[in-house]
């Protein structure tokens, strides 16, 4: 295996609190990979401001400054592999990715979804709608699952699942705290196996 670092893209829409988690695990595991872009539909977020302040490359792309979804789509593949990136990580990306990316980029791109797949995921599924969805179904645990990105939502396959228990008192908003909390230890030991799959 050669020495070549892994170049990871992050996709963020908000205040980037996983690819925080990333970025610091990657560093402290001193594993053979980096990021070295952050890709937001966004101009003005935590994410970005976070790339901003840690000098990582930043892209701001929308649909609307394209005169039509195809030539947006085109524009990402070719920003990714300007880039040379490698493996692409969805940290709150509010998104979908276009289909073209996922076929330039088959079994490279990873999501994290706050439940425990294949229950609770799907379109419309996200944020706070996953753990209210959770409560009124009346689960007692819940948790985060990494999953392969493919064409569909929520049904690549999955990398790694950790549970969190769901408690008789919890709000949407308690529930998402500590699925959160789950997700940023989950998040890096995913991306750490999948490292290893793709080097050996």
């Amino acid at each position: 295996m050669t020495n070549h670092k892994t170049r990871i893209a992050v996709f963020c829409s908000g205040s980037g609190s996983n690819f925080q988690a990333i970025f610091h695990a990657l560093k402290k595991k001193q594993l053979n990979a980096e990021i070295v872009l952050c890709l937001s539909n966004r101009s003005q977020c935590g994410a970005m401001e976070f790339a901003h302040q840690n000098v990582i490359a930043t892209v701001h792309l929308t649909e609307k400054q394209f005169a039509s979804f195809d030539e947006f789509a085109a524009a990402m593949v070719g920003c990714l592999r300007e880039q040379r990136i490698d493996i692409i990580v969805l940290a709150g990306y509010m998104r979908k990715v276009p289909d073209t990316v996922v076929v330039a980029f088959q079994d490279k791109i990873i999501n994290i979804h706050p439940a425990l797949l294949p229950k609770f995921g799907g379109e419309g599924m996200y944020g706070i709608y996953v753990h209210t969805a959770v409560l009124d179904a009346g689960e007692t645990e819940s948790g985060a699952t990494v999953h392969l990105v493919n064409e569909e939502y929520d049904k690549g396959r999955i990398l790694m699942q950790r549970k969190v228990p769901v408690l008789p008192e919890d709000t949407p908003e308690t529930l998402a705290a500590r699925v959160l909390e789950c997700e940023h230890r989950l998040y890096p030991e995913a991306l750490e196996k999948l490292l290893d799959e793709q080097n050996s």
